[in-house]
């Protein structure tokens, strides 16, 4: 099969061997393809290498043979945002998300756009623990396994004030009012699962955003299969700006 003139974003690349880079990119019509890129080494071939980089925008040709396409070319489509600190960590924790849970060849477009927003929001320096959290929601979405954020598991609207357990397999739990601080810490508010149902620019207040992050973790951890991410040892909780 031939993959003529598709847009993508690039994921991840490493070496092989010695002149060649194996790639993973988020197509817009193919979904997740890995793309053998061959001969990408010297001086001759730095406009292609930099065009493979992670995060980078580009519209690629290959040949689809077994697991891999083999690469015919690759173009940028614009410049990579040039990330530092936390924003370059949030943007390698997405890449680890797509890259684990979107499986190849399954055509997502909502996933690729999705991807492309939070990509404008890292270059944007909007608030990363917020950008995260909506394209947590976005990925489930698309993978057709996305809960009801404006009702429980039981049907009733959600309670702004109340504190709910997101179970991946029925939607939002509301939590009884004896538990312990350790499981309401642990547990988001309505008021966040509303905000993030609503998708607003505008974030949950700041004591909020962590245990509306603790609840998609377990949502997504699920979904991984018990396994968790590298990233997640690496980021500690990105404070909001």
């Amino acid at each position: 099969m031939r993959i003529e003139d598709e847009s993508a974003f690039v994921l991840h690349a490493r070496h092989w061997r010695e002149t060649s880079l194996l790639v993973e990119v988020l197509t817009l019509h193919h979904g997740r393809v890995g793309l053998l890129a061959r001969g990408v080494q010297g001086e001759r071939k730095q406009t292609l290498r930099a065009a493979l980089q992670p995060l980078q925008s580009i519209r690629f040709s290959a040949v689809q043979r077994g697991e891999l396409a083999q690469l015919r070319g690759a173009e940028a489509q614009d410049a990579a945002p040039r990330l530092q600190g936390d924003a370059m960590l949030a943007a390698f924790y997405l890449n680890e998300l797509v890259l684990r849970l979107a499986p190849r060849h399954d055509p997502l477009p909502e996933l690729h756009s999705a991807y492309a927003r939070v990509r404008a929001r890292l270059a944007h320096d909007a608030p990363l623990a917020w950008s995260l959290r909506r394209f947590e929601r976005d990925l489930l979405d698309a993978l057709g396994v996305g809960l009801d954020l404006q009702h429980d598991a039981d049907g009733q609207p959600i309670d702004p004030a109340a504190r709910y357990r997101l179970d991946p397999l029925q939607g939002a739990r509301r939590l009884l009012s004896d538990r312990g601080a350790s499981d309401r810490n642990a547990a988001a508010t309505g008021g966040a699962l509303l905000a993030l149902a609503g998708d607003g620019d505008t974030p949950p207040p700041v004591g909020e955003l962590s245990g509306l992050r603790l609840s998609l973790r377990e949502v997504l951890l699920h979904h991984l299969g018990g396994r968790g991410l590298k990233s997640w040892d690496m980021l500690r909780e990105l404070a909001p700006r």
